[in-house]
């Protein structure tokens, strides 16, 4: 796991073009309970991972713009919610954004369009945020180097799991950062995750999310094709992903998707196939970064869900709800 982890901290940045990246100046007292953290995103993903840093300890300030939301993670674990992002960093050691991509996470840390409400007019030097979103490398690296111009850390430390994970503490995290600064968060990460890798510099934990994404996507359309395929054949589909699972053709989908969320019709995972694409265009961008040598099949920024324009309902789309991929 060493050599692995090394190999990933000198690729990556070489990878997405990495120059030299400014660092704050960061405390060493790691950040254990009762610390107060904040937490930015309280929606499907974000509510479970707030409340299991509560029950281990910390006190929680939230924040989102959804009041039922706020109002439900605020009971189910005794948070703060002072309304404004401003006062919520000022009483936090570090703060966590669990948002639905990186333009979101740089509105609450900058501010929407300038000076105003903002995650960095009541951020204190040595202060962290976390960015546990899935955002673009190249844009959590932009939004580093202004933190790092106040004294303030950030980490990107993305997840993977799903609700269920999100919900028992066992997610996977990918993070980049510097180390102490990772030193200092390790506890915390700890409360929300089983598995925390160290993916490299800043960046790299959002670079390593796309790339998992990539490969879980591709998992997906294989199954799906042959199933699809199986079907028309005329097999039994609950029975070919039971031999899937029990054969060399398993992946994750097949194991945790199909029962669960596709042939049962549920369709709701909690990951939409609009956050799967965006996933896929960050991966397709990062992979093309090198230059010549890398051929380019197909233009990453015009990836679009087929179902779009064509007027029928979208494969996980419920009545007044977003489409849904089984799962991230």
């Amino acid at each position: 796991m060493a050599a692995s982890n090394s190999w990933i901290g000198e690729t990556l940045p070489r990878i997405m073009g990495a120059a030299f990246l400014p660092i704050a100046s960061v405390s060493s007292a790691s950040i254990v309970p009762p610390a107060r953290i904040g937490f930015v995103g309280l929606g499907r993903m974000g509510h479970p991972m707030a409340r299991n840093l509560a029950r281990a300890g910390y006190r929680i300030v939230a924040h989102d713009a959804d009041r039922d939301a706020l109002g439900r993670a605020c009971d189910a674990t005794g948070a703060e919610a002072p309304g404004e992002l401003k006062a919520a960093a000022e009483r936090c050691e570090a703060v966590i954004t669990m948002l639905p991509d990186g333009e979101a996470v740089r509105a609450v840390v900058l501010g929407p369009s300038g000076p105003g409400d903002s995650l960095l007019a009541g951020f204190s030097r040595g202060g962290v945020l976390i960015d546990m979103s899935s955002s673009s490398p190249v844009g959590t690296r932009e939004l580093g180097a202004r933190l790092a111009e106040r004294g303030v850390a950030m980490l990107d430390a993305p997840v993977s799991g799903g609700v269920k994970k999100a919900a028992d503490a066992t997610l996977s995290i990918m993070v980049g950062g510097d180390a102490r600064s990772i030193a200092r968060c390790r506890a915390l990460l700890g409360a929300m995750g089983k598995q925390i890798f160290i993916a490299g510099p800043l960046g790299s934990g959002h670079a390593m999310k796309a790339l998992n994404n990539y490969v879980s996507a591709a998992g997906l359309v294989a199954a799906v094709e042959g199933v699809l395929a199986a079907q028309r054949f005329g097999l039994d589909p609950e029975n070919v992903v039971d031999i899937l699972n029990a054969s060399t053709g398993m992946n994750n989908s097949t194991l945790n998707k199909f029962h669960q969320f596709i042939l049962s019709r549920a369709f709701d995972s909690g990951f939409s196939l609009d956050l799967m694409v965006k996933d896929l265009r960050t991966a397709l961008r990062r992979a093309w970064k090198p230059g010549p040598r890398l051929r380019r099949p197909w233009d990453p920024g015009r990836i679009t869900p087929r179902w779009r324009g064509t007027g029928r309902r979208s494969p996980g789309r419920s009545s007044g709800g977003k489409a849904e991929a089984p799962g991230s």
